[in-house]
């Protein structure tokens, strides 16, 4: 079985997650422009269970960057960590950029590719969805 880690930049904050990354999308929207500095975020789901605080979870701060949608980040440096969605209790998004190791799946394509950076080229052959692939919400089973 897959075991990640992660951290913060200032490393106040470390992660775990055990099992399996759901599948793994480049997201072009603009809030996850802005919240990554970048022209896009590397992000994957998976089940709340297989995540786990290692340490530094009381300097956790937290936004609410949509109606459901809550941002988790670093309040000493800032890095982005986790999302978490308040209708979907069950599930947490990864952004990629803090993982230690690299994961056992690749990207699968990139989404919100219709409000990409107007700076930025996708210049790969993964496909390109205007907006969110819903049948691509699903969180792979992982055995406990």
């Amino acid at each position: 079985m897959q075991k990640l880690t992660g951290r913060c930049l200032c490393e106040a904050i470390e992660y775990q997650i055990t099992g399996e990354l759901g599948p793994i999308f480049n997201c072009h929207c603009s809030k996850c422009r802005r919240w990554h500095g970048a022209a896009f975020r590397t992000r994957a789901t998976i089940r709340s269970s297989q995540f786990q605080w290692l340490k530094g979870e009381e300097y956790l701060s937290r936004y609410h960057s949509s109606e459901n949608t809550v941002k988790n980040f670093c309040s000493i440096c800032g890095s982005s960590l986790i999302s978490t969605y308040d209708e979907s209790p069950d599930k947490i998004g990864i952004p990629l950029g803090g993982l230690d190791q690299r994961p056992n799946n690749t990207v699968e394509g990139h989404f919100f590719v219709g409000s990409k950076s107007p700076w930025f080229e996708i210049d790969d052959d993964l496909p390109q969805y205007d907006d969110y692939p819903g049948s691509h919400d699903k969180v792979r089973e992982t055995a406990e």
